[in-house]
């Protein structure tokens, strides 16, 4: 297991390498860059090419490119232009509000979709099978914004259960904190909710009707041992896979919904670094949002092994 874990790490290298060429890329070809937003739209074009030349942006895109990443293995992620703060106190600042809202809404997620996914596989073909399905449709065909403002209007607005938008640090009390963070974490659930259910349901339809759950029925186990204990257990790893999917999408995928509901998280720093073109801050967060995500995918690798011993590295040799 030590043996495959350093290997997966190891590959996480060219990943790494792939991304932060692509995303350098990017941020290379875009319109304007950090010297016209600095100076200002009345800055000549003398003045501009003055500050690039200093700042070390008229250099070939490949010369940039490596003294940036050959920097960033140095831990040295660069400087934000107009935070006057390095790009890891700045990712650090704001990943607080992020890394909470995901874990609130991945919690939710699991809470309505689990359940609900072991029901409607149960009971295949009912009407609680074909509501659960329809639900689950619905949850992913409906825009995330769109229900954002929906649950908004309801919860915060008609209601004033909940405050409309804003932030509470964890230093203000957990029950505050998840008071303003409730909301947005609902409606990013329900749409990760959608897909967990459908996953759990095709998983353990998969394994319902195989010959070891007909032999323990046969024994006279009660049926919700033989779904919960048996059936359950072996539909895990594709049901962990969706989980490991659903927060990893859940981290790259709230800068609507911070923006909508004004949280100070990565997204709400991206959105204001591409519009400020701090190109460092932008490099910086999607090259940490990506490693979270590749690591987020080699924990649920390694979880495997512990939910279903069949799947350990080696272990069929």
């Amino acid at each position: 297991m030590l043996s495959y874990i350093g290997k997966r790490i190891l590959s996480l290298i060219p990943v790494l390498f792939v991304v932060s060429f692509v995303v350098f890329l990017v941020v290379y070809m875009i319109p304007g860059g950090p010297a016209t937003a600095i100076l200002g739209l009345e800055a000549s074009a003398d003045q501009i090419n003055a500050l690039n030349a200093q700042l070390g942006f008229d250099r070939p895109f490949l010369v940039q490119y490596g003294d940036w990443i050959v920097n960033v293995f140095q831990g040295n992620w660069g400087d934000s232009f107009f935070l006057h703060e390095s790009v890891t106190e700045a990712i650090a600042e704001y990943f607080g509000p992020t890394i909470s809202l995901a874990i609130l809404a991945q919690l939710i997620a699991l809470v309505l979709s689990v359940p609900l996914g072991i029901l409607a596989a149960y009971k295949r073909g009912s009407v609680t099978d074909v509501a659960a399905v329809s639900v689950s449709l619905l949850g992913i065909a409906i825009p995330g914004f769109l229900l954002s403002m929906f649950l908004m209007l309801f919860f915060s607005v008609y209601h004033h259960w909940f405050p409309v938008a804003g932030y509470a640090p964890l230093a203000n009390g957990l029950l505050e904190h998840w008071k303003y963070l409730f909301v947005p974490a609902l409606s990013l659930g329900i749409v990760q909710a959608a897909y967990i259910t459908r996953m759990t349901r095709s998983s353990l339809l998969e394994v319902l009707y195989k010959n070891y759950i007909r032999t323990a029925r046969a024994k006279g186990l009660k049926e919700r041992k033989v779904v919960l204990r048996y059936a359950l257990k072996n539909a895990a790893p594709a049901i962990l896979t969706a989980v490991g999917q659903s927060f990893g999408s859940l981290i790259t995928g709230t800068i609507v919904t911070e923006t909508l509901f004004n949280i100070p998280g990565l997204g709400m720093l991206t959105m204001g670094s591409i519009n400020r073109r701090d190109v460092y801050v932008i490099q910086g967060v999607v090259l940490f949002v990506t490693l979270l995500y590749v690591l987020v995918n080699l924990v649920v690798d390694i979880l495997y092994g512990f939910v279903d011993p069949r799947l350990q590295p080696g272990r069929n040799k």
